[in-house]
């Protein structure tokens, strides 16, 4: 299984990114997304940065990356990690909604 993990770039070097998370620095291939400014947030995957995160985008799946360790360390109280899902009725991807021109059964 690979994680993608969000790093915060620190400066751009010959087509790289510094990148850190969790104290830790990275250099991050930038071929995919572009050169990008201090401060952007990146997800990345083995090293390779996939996408632009925004800050609150990079703050979820922290979170999210917090919870899994947590539960695999046996924690049940994780729910506050998954704020934006609390509380919140499950939602269809567009692609599986029904199209307004589609008729229902019975009609």
């Amino acid at each position: 299984m690979c994680l993608g993990l969000p790093m915060q770039v620190l400066e751009m070097v010959e087509g790289y990114a510094l990148c850190e998370a969790g104290g830790e620095v990275r250099r991050i291939d930038t071929l995919l997304v572009g050169d990008q400014q201090p401060g952007t947030w990146l997800l990345t995957f083995l090293d390779t940065a996939r996408e632009v995160l925004s800050e609150d985008k990079a703050q979820q799946i922290r979170e999210a990356l917090q919870a899994l360790e947590l539960a695999m360390q046996g924690e049940a109280g994780v729910d506050h990690l998954f704020a934006d899902l609390v509380e919140r009725e499950p939602q269809l991807p567009d692609f599986l909604r029904p199209s307004s021109n589609e008729q229902t059964p019975g009609d």
